[in-house]
């Protein structure tokens, strides 16, 4: 196996070392595994580490934030216990900063604003604002630059500043504005694949040792749907296109 990329050529690495993975999470794949029982970003994670570095018995990958299923991105993986407390600090605290690209529906007014809402949740895992804090309910903070308006959608980059379930989804829909794609949250249409067009675009942390500032930026995929955007990556937007690529036995999970 090749230590370059992850699993496949077209499957970038963007950064790894003795206490830090950060890949690529194509649309559909889960972050973290669960009822389901399909192979999620976390195991992959850590086969590939277990293949790489021929360790025996369990490998050690802490997952320290999420990506919703249909949405893809730069994820960040603690290849130590104490990174990933450190890095969960950061996120708790609004120490790392989270940049996404969103296609939104419909042609926003404002060329930038803020978003401040309560959130809460159903028991069928969707979210929804409230008027006011409740006892479930939790504060949701973002900041959004428009960057370009054409055939009835709207291209914004926001700033993730509180890192609630669904929370740009949530907060957009309520406004009029749902992710292109995303249905459970009021969208027209599907997105071709059941992605939705929102994208995990940057991530910024201080190093859990060094403390130095990193910045992980991913190119934006194939199919990327604003205009030309994405049209010469190399790197697949849905799952999908990757696991059909990939010589695995799926079965084998890490740490067996």
């Amino acid at each position: 196996m090749n230590d370059n990329y992850f699993f496949h050529k077209s499957w970038p690495i963007f950064y790894r070392d003795n206490h830090l993975l950060v890949l690529y999470k194509p649309a559909g794949l889960l972050a973290q595994g669960d009822q389901t029982g399909e192979i999620s970003l976390l195991e992959l994670g850590k086969l590939w580490i277990k293949d790489i570095y021929n360790k025996p018995g369990r490998v050690f990958l802490g997952l320290v934030h999420r990506l919703d299923r249909p949405v893809a991105g730069v994820m960040l993986f603690c290849r130590t216990s104490k990174a990933a407390a450190r890095i969960s600090e950061q996120f708790r605290t609004g120490k790392s900063e989270k940049y996404y690209l969103a296609v939104l529906e419909g042609e926003l007014k404002e060329k930038s604003g803020s978003l401040q809402n309560f959130i809460d949740r159903r028991e069928n895992r969707s979210s929804f604002i409230v008027d006011k804090k409740t006892p479930s309910a939790r504060e949701a903070r973002l900041s959004f630059e428009t960057l370009d308006c054409a055939k009835g959608r709207t291209l914004v980059r926001i700033r993730l500043e509180t890192g609630r379930r669904h929370q740009i989804r949530t907060q957009f829909a309520h406004i009029g504005h749902p992710v292109a794609g995303d249905l459970r949250y009021g969208a027209p249409v599907p997105l071709a694949q059941k992605q939705i067009a929102l994208f995990a675009k940057e991530l910024v942390v201080d190093h859990p040792v060094s403390g130095q500032r990193l910045r992980f930026e991913s190119p934006l995929p194939r199919d990327w749907p604003w205009l030309n955007e994405g049209a010469n990556s190399q790197i697949p937007w849905d799952w999908r296109q990757l696991e059909q690529q990939l010589d695995l036995d799926l079965s084998i999970r890490a740490g067996s």
